[in-house]
C-alpha cells in the first residue's frame, strides 16, 4: 500500500485522537478533525526524524502513531489560535 495512503488513514486516527485529548467546540465537526489529524500525521511524519524519532513512512508502529498524534495536536493548537485571531 502506498505510505501516503497509509499516512492518511493513521491521521485520521490521530486526528480523533487529539480530538478527545483537547476536547472543544471547534467548527468544522468531523470533517475538520478529519482534516487536522492528516495534516498533523504528515508534519509529524516530516519532524518526526529530524527530532530523532525514527518514523518508517510505509507501515504503522505505535510510535508513528504517537508522533502522528502530536503533530495533530500541534496543528489543533495552531488552528485554535487562528479562530482566535479571527
Amino acid at each position: 500500500m502506498h505510505p501516503a495512503i497509509i499516512w492518511a488513514a493513521i491521521g485520521l486516527a490521530a486526528g480523533v485522537i487529539a480530538k478527545l485529548i483537547m476536547p472543544g467546540k471547534d467548527k468544522g465537526g468531523l470533517l475538520t478533525t478529519a482534516a487536522l489529524g492528516v495534516g498533523g500525521a504528515y508534519l509529524g511524519v516530516w519532524l518526526g526524524p529530524r527530532l530523532g524519532l525514527a518514523t518508517d513512512a510505509g507501515e504503522f508502529t505505535w510510535l508513528a502513531l504517537g508522533t502522528a498524534v502530536g503533530g495533530a495536536l500541534a496543528v489543533l493548537v495552531v488552528f485554535r489560535v487562528l479562530r482566535a485571531l479571527v
